[in-house]
């Protein structure tokens, strides 16, 4: 019995909604990243971009738990002296939550072109409605 590899010419993509309403951030992020990596198949093939499109919604009723909204923080440098900016998550979900979960997926990637590619089919939206209505998209019911 051999084993058989996605090839890139070969691969279909669809496109899932997964509601993150109610649901912890990493959790979502971490199902959202396996499904644009595409190991949920069962053809998955790690040298092969064979993930698929994801469009998360709900972002801004998503839930951190513990104490991560007053105590973990965004953290960016500029490069320069005292160029350290930082904001709390409870800013970050007050005023952008689709950020938030953007950098989340990001980190549960590889760090590679393969899956900063993927990253490009991840559509983050705060509330309920999107506009991706027209490619169908089917309901991620898996957890």
């Amino acid at each position: 019995m051999s084993t058989t590899l996605a090839r890139k010419e070969t691969v279909t993509r669809k496109w899932y909604i997964i509601d993150a309403a109610g649901k912890p951030l990493g959790r979502t992020a971490t199902v959202a990243a396996n499904i644009l990596r595409g190991k949920h198949k069962p053809d998955y093939t790690p040298h092969v971009d064979c993930g698929d499109h994801v469009i998360v919604i709900n972002t801004s009723q998503a839930v951190l738990t513990g104490n991560k909204l007053d105590q973990k923080f965004y953290r960016r440098h500029s490069g320069w002296v005292g160029g350290l900016k930082e904001v709390s998550y409870k800013r970050i979900m007050e005023t952008k939550p689709e950020f938030a979960m953007m950098q989340a997926v990001r980190g549960m990637m590889s760090k590679n072109t393969r899956d900063r590619g993927a990253l490009k089919r991840l559509r983050v939206f705060r509330g309920a409605e999107h506009n991706h209505d027209a490619q169908q998209p089917i309901e991620w019911t898996q957890e």
